[in-house]
């Protein structure tokens, strides 16, 4: 397990907590009284960390290097029924961004979602998450083929932005993504999208547009990251705590703001502590999202999809 800057209290107890149990172990002295004292601090520190985490800390847990990554979540809610679907048909497959069909609860999805790598290797095949304008299309391809049959679409979003590089502006990248945006609010089945990592930028909202958005609870969803804004407005990355806390980024801000529909609680300590539990938590809101959709007219969704994002930032004083 690695630890975060402000999670290392949890790691000396831990630690603490080890040698106590192996002390145990390995002579007749009885630690119980003290593993037990160990174990009550090291669980008031956590439920005191965690409780009261900044935006900042936040967004490091939306990094979390252990965290779950968008095929860790496809993995465990479709099992083995999940295919894989590659290329945009124009250019050629982007790496960054997974889709294919699967089967959560019986019922079939087009499962769409930017993936991270999990070493250096794999960071550098996928491009860190970050799609390139073939990767939006090959998003929007497969969308266009879920309304064709009829197929809900589900969207996972962990990505630091969209690739900003000089290859991808000349190939489209900002008309990539509002095209997308365009034929998402059209489309005539179902979306759900969840954010389960890092929802940044035009990159997070190219396959963001759903009739229900959810968030996880340590993910952070802006239209630019804290250390952009710190780099723009001051000029270094130094204030990038401060820039986290003014751009209202955290899912409870989000949800405040009405710019998602809900949080889907994790874990005490992120969704990498219970993995398991998580996934079930995600699945549990997918299908809920689903039953309260599958109804609806193609006319219905198509309106709840336009009027919802018509009225954001719509405020009255």
């Amino acid at each position: 397990m690695e630890y975060l800057d402000f999670e290392l209290p949890i790691k000396e107890l831990e630690d603490q907590l080890d040698k106590c149990q192996i002390i145990g172990q390995e002579s007749d002295v009885d630690v119980t009284n003290t593993c037990k004292q160990i174990e009550k601090k090291l669980e008031e520190t956590k439920t005191k960390i965690y409780k009261n985490l900044t935006a900042w800390q936040r967004v490091q847990l939306s990094r979390h290097p252990n965290r779950p990554y968008t095929m860790d979540h496809v993995r465990a809610l479709c099992g083995e029924t999940f295919l894989e679907l590659f290329g945009d048909r124009t250019f050629k497959d982007d790496k960054a961004m997974i889709g294919g069909l699967g089967k959560i609860g019986g019922q079939s999805f087009m499962i769409v979602g930017q993936q991270k790598g999990y070493n250096t290797k794999t960071r550098q095949f996928r491009n860190f998450g970050m799609a390139n304008p073939e990767g939006y299309r090959k998003a929007l391809r497969l969308m266009r083929m879920a309304e064709k049959f009829n197929i809900p679409v589900l969207t996972l979003i962990d990505t630091p932005g969209a690739y900003p590089g000089l290859e991808a502006e000349e190939r489209g990248q900002g008309e990539a993504i509002a095209r997308n945006i365009f034929e998402m609010v059209k489309l005539k089945v179902p979306i759900i999208s969840v954010i389960v990592g890092e929802g940044a930028s035009g990159g997070a909202l190219g396959i963001g547009v759903g009739n229900r958005v959810y968030m996880l609870e340590n993910t952070w969803y802006s239209v630019i990251s804290p250390e952009s804004c710190s780099s723009i407005l001051w000029k270094s990355w130094e204030y990038k705590e401060k820039a986290a806390d003014a751009l209202k980024l955290t899912s409870s801000d989000m949800k405040r703001q009405k710019l998602v529909d809900d949080v889907i609680p994790e874990p005490l300590g992120g969704a990498h502590y219970d993995r398991e539990t998580t996934f079930k938590t995600v699945e549990k809101f997918i299908m809920k999202a689903y039953n309260e959709l599958k109804d609806l007219s193609t006319s219905e969704l198509v309106t709840q999809r336009m009027e919802k994002y018509s009225n954001m930032g719509d405020f009255k004083e």
